[in-house]
This record gives structure tokens, sequence and C-alpha cells, in this order.
């Protein structure tokens, strides 16, 4: 898997691109989040099961050039009693906080060439901090999809997958890998 990664970004850093957004831009991302902690790989397993406590979510990405950008991201959730955690039934209501910095790139021009401007997909890797009966660290791996709802690029759609894999994964718990789904509005700033 590691070395598939490693492929994947080398090849990606080779590649030329024609940008859709433009290098040195500020953006505001707020909307909602669902978390996927059920205790499977599969990342659509069971949305019905998904904890969507106050699922609030908000970021701000800078793009430093046309293809790379810097996000820092702050997210609320919980889980009630009724949720459950890598199968485990829930005998208390817990709350959830996390924050994840997360490098992107945006590679939409490499699938749809540059007659559609206003869509666009990224991938996304990353650390985050989050806590859920403990804390813990995660190595963030992900990807997106970004829809500019006017012509300017000053206000769009994004929904975006993050598959969060805890560092002390064995000793952790509750707070242990699980994916993070978000759809947020985005405004450039």
């Amino acid at each position: 898997m590691k070395r598939l990664i490693l492929i994947v970004l080398l090849v990606s850093f080779s590649l030329s691109s024609f940008a859709q957004r433009e290098a040195k831009d500020w953006y505001l991302n707020i909307g909602v989040n669902a978390i996927n902690s059920l205790g499977s790989q599969s990342p659509i397993y069971h949305p019905d099961e998904w904890a969507f406590e106050f699922p609030i979510s908000a970021a701000v990405e800078y793009n430093w050039n046309e293809q790379f950008s810097i996000e820092q991201s702050i997210t609320f959730n919980g889980f009630n009693e009724s949720n459950k955690i890598d199968g485990v039934n829930l005998d208390q209501d817990y709350n959830y906080i996390s924050l994840d910095t997360n490098v992107k790139y945006y590679l939409g021009e490499y699938i749809f060439g540059r007659n559609l401007h206003w869509l666009d997909f990224y991938a996304s890797a990353g650390v985050g901090f989050y806590h859920i009966d403990e804390t813990n660290i995660s190595a963030n791996l992900g990807g997106g999809l970004l829809v500019w709802l006017n012509s300017a690029q000053t206000f769009g759609l994004k929904g975006q997958l993050t598959g969060k894999f805890a560092f002390d994964h064995p000793d952790s718990g509750f707070d242990n890998n699980h994916y993070q789904y978000h759809l947020q509005a985005v405004f450039k700033l």
C-alpha cells in the first residue's frame, strides 16, 4: 500500500497541469460532517448508523500555487447512546472534536481538461488530532469534489471523504480508525 501511494504521488508531481484555481487565494469552508466509526473497512458501510450529532465543520484553505493548497480544519460531532463505535454499543454520549492539517492536490484538469472549469477533484493527505474518549493522532488520506456555482469561482460546494488512521490503533479504545465525510460551502476570501 505504501508503495502504491508513493508511486501515485511521484507520478502526480511529475505531470504538468493548467490550473482552474489561482495561486495565493484563501478560501473559507463551512458545513456539516458525519463519522463512520463502525469498525468496517468499507467507507459506505451502513450510512444510517453514522454519527451526526452537532455536526459542524469549518476550514481555512490557502492555495500556495495552482495545484497545491493547505487546509486547516476543525470539526465537531458526537455519538449518542444509540450509536455504535467499532461494533460496541455505547452506554453514554460522547463528543467528537478534530483538528486536521491536510495538503491538497487538485487534479480536475487531468481528468476533464480545460473545458470543465466549474468542477474539480482533489486528493488530500495530512495529520490530525482528535478526541472521543481519549486523544489520538491520525494520518489522514482522502479526496473530494468541488463544484463552483459561479464563473468567478468565488462560491462553491464541496464533498469530501477522509480516512483517519490512528497512530496508536491497538490501544486507542474508541479513538480508533474511522471515516469522516464533509459537505461544505466554499467562499473565496
